[in-house]
């Protein structure tokens, strides 16, 4: 680990409002924060307002915490195409698990979803090999 970008307040912050977004949306709306089910509904869905303005809210978020954290661009190390074919197999796995990490991780775990504690359990199992066998093939 680089103890250098270790940041835990920042995660610590993040974390809890990743909660209280989950938490809002859920009594405001009835709904729960699964983003990938979130966004398939803008296409599918009749009601789509709530669901952009979710997403734009996740995005507006990102885009005010960079700028006033003074975080810059992030490091692309991959091309656009790789960054598009990434993108895509996330949505296909996403459809396939039937739910993402945040819908998952976040809101199936807090209702104790045994179907997310599997979930969950496969999608770090996944990280964690994709991210050894990165490395290791990076390795000199």
């Amino acid at each position: 680990m680089n103890e250098a970008a270790f940041t835990p307040v920042a995660s610590l912050i993040g974390g809890v409002l990743i909660g209280l977004s989950a938490t809002l949306l859920v009594l405001t709306n009835g709904r729960i924060a699964g983003i990938s089910g979130i966004a398939a509904g803008l296409i599918s869905s009749s009601d789509r307002a709530w669901r952009a303005s979710f997403l734009g809210g996740l995005v507006a978020a990102a885009g005010l915490a960079s700028w006033l954290l003074d975080l810059g661009r992030a490091p692309w190390s991959s091309g656009p195409g790789v960054l598009v074919v990434s993108g895509l197999l996330v949505g296909v796995g996403t459809r396939l698990g039937n739910g993402c990490t945040s819908g998952h991780g976040v809101c199936g775990l807090s209702r104790l979803s045994f179907r997310s504690l599997v979930a969950t359990l496969v999608f770090m199992a996944a990280g964690i090999v994709t991210v050894t066998v990165v490395r290791l093939g990076a390795s000199p």
